[in-house]
């Protein structure tokens, strides 16, 4: 497993991260237990050494799933990142009370990597407001948390003013090769690098819609290699760049684990051809995704039901594959009636919660009309 040095802090991180937020699930919705647990100890097994959940993930099951899994390991084996969900909190005393509840949670006295969840200007303003990183530091004398960092979504502008505020440890953005001028996007990694601040990406293969194309963008990847996955491209992509230390994938069956284990456990740099060949991937795609849905489900749940980024994704996924045959599916049965865009009141609540700035009320009229059409085409 390739293995990436965090020089300041004196610790080996594996480049490959396991993301603890899109763990299988059962038909009730429930974290499908013994198929996540197979994955844990697979990853570990694989190399894997750092593994990352969050208060929120699987409405709060994800920590409990990830401590139980990794209790049967050594605990000095690796390395545990959870996140603080700040937007909970409303005094300084607040941080203390939800990180207690984390680890116990976890089952853990401690945890390795402590994120500040997905910060943007209106949370560093609370930030600042309610002392979170005094409170933060106060912990760490405790013995609760090692490393402190931030996850970011908004402009570069708001991340340039949280990254030049203090003292990180680390620090973690979404990055791929359609990202590159979104929210903290190169500039960020740039500066990130310039400041010596190692980075964690997320979202490497946005959301597992740079997993896969339309026919003939597919065969630009099998004629450079049959053998390998297109994620594993965009995968690559990130990891050939230097001060990450750590790639998180959101894997949520064993074959996504054992594909990645693969590609980090040989880990190749992009070539010069390879490079070319994902530009001109990018240049295509962008002209066909039709939003920036990523699929993170901040926008959710919804007050009346409407499943917005499975919308979205069938939305985006037919312009990419130019065919309604490739999201009938998720349309006519994974949206059922009640979950689909045509029952959106327009309360707005989505938007305001959205990491990505998205215009989703206006969007998803567009998604019930086009999918709507293509449908009835399509019989």
């Amino acid at each position: 497993m390739e293995k990436r040095k965090m020089e300041q802090l004196g610790i080996e991180t594996s480049l490959l991260g396991f993301g603890c937020m899109r763990f299988p699930t059962t038909a009730d919705g429930n974290i499908d237990e013994d198929q996540a647990e197979k994955m844990l100890d697979a990853a570990y097994d694989a190399g894997v050494n750092y593994f990352d959940t969050a208060y929120n993930y699987h409405g709060g099951k994800s920590e409990v799933m990830a401590g139980k899994a990794l209790a049967k390991h050594d605990r000095s084996s690796f390395f545990l990142a959870t996140k603080l969900p700040v937007w909970l909190v409303e005094k300084k005393e607040d941080v203390a009370k939800l990180l207690n509840e984390q680890l116990s949670r976890l089952n853990m006295e401690y945890v390795d990597f402590y994120l500040l969840h997905a910060l943007n200007l209106d949370r560093w303003e609370n930030v600042k407001k309610n002392h979170v990183l005094e409170a933060c530091e106060e912990l760490r004398k405790q013995g609760k948390i090692r490393y402190l960092g931030f996850s970011f979504h908004d402009k570069y502008e708001v991340f340039e003013e949280i990254l030049n505020a203090y003292h990180w440890d680390f620090c973690q953005i979404q990055y791929n090769y359609m990202d590159t001028e979104e929210q903290a996007g190169d500039k960020g990694y740039a500066l990130a690098k310039e400041k010596g601040i190692p980075m964690v990406v997320m979202e490497p293969v946005r959301g597992g819609s740079l997993a896969g194309f339309s026919p003939e963008i597919n065969q630009r990847f099998q004629e450079a290699d049959p053998n390998a996955s297109i994620a594993s491209y965009a995968l690559r992509w990130v990891g050939s760049h230097s001060n990450v230390k750590v790639v998180l994938s959101g894997m949520s069956n064993m074959e996504q684990a054992m594909d990645n284990c693969k590609t980090f456990g040989d880990f190749r740099p992009l070539d010069q051809r390879e490079e070319s060949m994902i530009e001109g991937v990018a240049k295509a795609l962008r002209s066909r995704i039709k939003n920036g849905c990523t699929g993170c489900s901040y926008c959710m749940p919804c007050p009346v039901g409407v499943n917005i980024p499975g919308s979205f994704r069938a939305w985006n996924e037919y312009h990419m594959y130019g065919s309604y045959s490739t999201v009938q599916f998720q349309w006519e049965q994974a949206l059922t009636e009640e979950t689909k865009p045509k029952n959106c009141v327009e309360c707005g609540k989505c938007e305001s919660a959205c990491p990505q700035h998205l215009s989703i009320r206006a969007d998803l009229k567009v998604v019930q009309k086009e999918l709507d059409k293509a449908k009835e085409a399509a019989e």
